[in-house]
């Protein structure tokens, strides 16, 4: 899908505007995609959240990302935008704010979900950033992971996207795909591009949820 949807996107505008997602999940994906066919000059690399630890940690969504794939392929630097979170969460929402205004629609963003039905670094019980007024970017204080404190593309951000993608794996998520499929107001659901999301999960997460 990644592929194909790169090259429909650069067909028709000359660019491809993608969201990565952080954790362990797409790490396989991203490695599968060093091998890709692509104009890799026309990719232009967005992140949907990151934790607030010094640049270049090993547990920096960016650096997984750069380990597993970027760093293999001729993708310009100044086209792959990371959050500048260690800058603190505040300085960093504004500063990667500002960053997106040049953005426009994503052509795709992928995302995870988490055992507790959160996506990016949006968590239950705290502002998602649903409403039409919300910043592009949040800043992200009491995580209940840590670090605690990140910074996330709002809800209303990641909706502005032509496609999204959930990559949803592990055991530990069955109840989250339940929850999210009986309607629960989790934060994953809380993503509504006009097109609707498609979901990529193991089938073992999908017995019982219809």
């Amino acid at each position: 899908m990644v592929a194909r949807t790169a090259e429909q996107a650069i067909a028709g505008s000359g660019a491809f505007r993608v969201v990565l997602a952080g954790g362990n999940t797409p790490r396989l994906l991203y490695e599968r995609l060093r091998g890709l066919k692509t104009d890799w000059g026309a990719w232009h690399v967005y992140f949907g959240d990151e934790r607030c630890l010094p640049a270049g940690h090993p547990e920096r969504n960016s650096r997984m990302a750069q380990d597993a794939w970027l760093a293999h392929v001729a993708i310009p630097h100044g086209q792959i935008h990371t959050i500048p979170a260690e800058m603190g969460a505040k300085a960093a929402a504004a500063e990667y704010c500002a960053t997106l205004r040049e953005a426009g629609e994503f052509d795709l963003v992928l995302l995870g979900l988490g055992e507790d039905g959160h996506t990016a670094s949006l968590f239950p019980g705290q502002d998602w950033g649903r409403k039409k007024n919300a910043p592009a970017a949040l800043a992200v204080f009491d995580a209940p992971k840590p670090p605690p404190e990140r910074v996330s593309l709002s809800a209303r951000r990641l909706s502005r996207s032509k496609q999204v993608l959930f990559l949803v794996t592990g055991a530990g998520k069955h109840e989250a795909v339940m929850n999210w499929r009986a309607g629960a107001d989790i934060p994953a659901r809380a993503i509504t591009p006009r097109h609707g999301v498609d979901v990529l999960a193991e089938s073992a997460l999908l017995e019982g949820a219809l």
